[in-house]
């Protein structure tokens, strides 16, 4: 991708109302827009991350039997009604309009209840069971307060799965896969190490529930965690009978500021009794499908990973999200250095490697202060200095250590 002609620029101004470091640093960097509080529009380098963090999650999600889908977001008030969580005493964050005709609807918050609406029409039988299905879906929640960037916004992207399981036994060791699964996805983001199963109340959904909580100074939760057992109580629970519950001492605890970032609800039979979500076992008689309900921020968790890594210069991306592996800088208007840039661009693209290549008319300064901004792992530059030298500049964003490298060297880097 050229910068020259990616129609967002990086910007030094910012909203007035914008307090957040990871909204700030993706409003300046190009990454969002803000719409309004809570709301941001993905631009091209954003919607790219998004992308790379949704295939992580899908590749994990796939490994443990998820079929992906997407589901409506107008919702139909009757379907909601059976849980009685249309209700805005029980569910406090709905939006809701009426059809021209004067059908009340609901925008999904959640996809709980339509799932298993729509499941209903698929089971009957025991030979249906097991289902797992999962979508990446934009919910709308009607927040009170809206103040972490895109760590918590009124419209977001999240990961949604759902299990349909024939008893408790076979939910029991899904549940337990899709807790790896989610260790597995937060490996791969970079933030493993600091991420966290926590036991926590079930909100809206169910009495308790596990959240999985990162380390965050700009979270809004606090959880008191084991480093050594890797496991956390969200304060919202913290007391001697969960500690017990867990084998846990209040003396091996750590007190510190999260975000959560993924959570899992076991409902048991509970909805699909309240919704007549039914099968014939194989003696014929008639049994609930336990349920299951899985949740990944997806937008969330690219907020955290700017709050986690970010430096006074700007983002720095793991390179698994990353919308690009390296950026490319051309100095100087020589046609020998533009020529040489333009190989290198079209190499690295003919190698399978994603760059972003400056090649803009501004001084060399704006260029390395965006390359900082922007947050690339990798940093190329081409110039008369780097080519009477013998090759380019490469340099790590995590790095102040820069080095001369033939073209060979940069391929065969880049390309491991």
């Amino acid at each position: 991708m050229h910068l020259s002609k990616l129609f967002t620029k990086t910007s030094k101004n910012l909203p007035a109302d914008e307090t957040a470091l990871n909204a700030q640093l993706l409003i300046k960097a190009g990454y969002v827009h803000k719409e309004m509080a809570g709301v941001y529009s993905f631009l091209p380098l954003g919607l790219k991350v998004l992308e790379n963090i949704k295939q992580i999650v899908r590749e994990e999600m796939d490994a443990i039997g998820g079929q992906e889908l997407i589901m409506s977001s107008l919702q139909p008030k009757e379907t909601w009604q059976k849980t009685n969580r249309w209700d805005d005493k029980t569910v406090d964050i709905w939006f809701k309009s009426k059809l021209k005709n004067g059908t009340e609807v609901g925008f999904g918050w959640s996809h709980e209840e339509p799932i298993v609406e729509m499941m209903k029409n698929h089971v009957s039988s025991y030979k249906d069971l097991p289902s797992y299905v999962y979508q990446f879906q934009t919910k709308l929640r009607n927040e009170l307060r809206s103040k972490s960037g895109i760590m918590r916004g009124r419209e977001f992207v999240m990961k949604d799965m759902y299990s349909a399981s024939l008893d408790q036994k076979d939910h029991d060791k899904f549940y337990q896969d899709c807790i790896e699964a989610y260790h597995r996805v937060f490996d791969r983001l970079g933030i493993g190490g600091e991420t966290f199963l926590t036991f926590a109340s079930g909100g809206a959904f169910t009495e308790f529930s596990h959240e999985f909580q990162t380390i965050c100074d700009a979270g809004e939760d606090t959880i008191y965690l084991s480093r050594s057992k890797k496991i956390a109580v969200n304060k919202e629970v913290l007391n001697d009978d969960v500690l017990k519950k867990l084998g846990l001492k209040r003396d091996e605890l750590e007190e510190v500021k999260s975000a959560e970032v993924g959570n899992i609800f076991d409902f048991n039979v509970i909805k699909s009794k309240e919704m007549g979500f039914k099968y014939t076992d194989e003696a014929g008689k008639i049994q609930f499908v336990h349920l299951g309900s899985y949740g990944i921020g997806i937008s969330r968790l690219m907020g955290v990973l700017v709050e986690k890594f970010a430096d006074d210069k700007g983002i720095v991306w793991p390179e698994a999200v990353a919308p690009a592996k390296v950026y490319l800088i051309s100095v100087g208007e020589d046609n020998k250095i533009t020529d040489q840039a333009n190989q290198i661009y079209k190499e690295l693209k003919d190698s399978g490697v994603e760059v972003l290549f400056d090649d803009r008319s501004v001084g060399p300064g704006q260029k390395f202060a965006d390359a900082e901004l922007i947050g690339i792992p990798l940093r190329v530059v081409v110039s008369e200095k780097s080519l009477e030298a013998g090759g380019l500049e490469y340099k790590k964003r995590t790095s102040n250590d820069t080095e001369i490298v033939s073209v060979k060297e940069l391929l065969d880097r880049v390309a491991n």
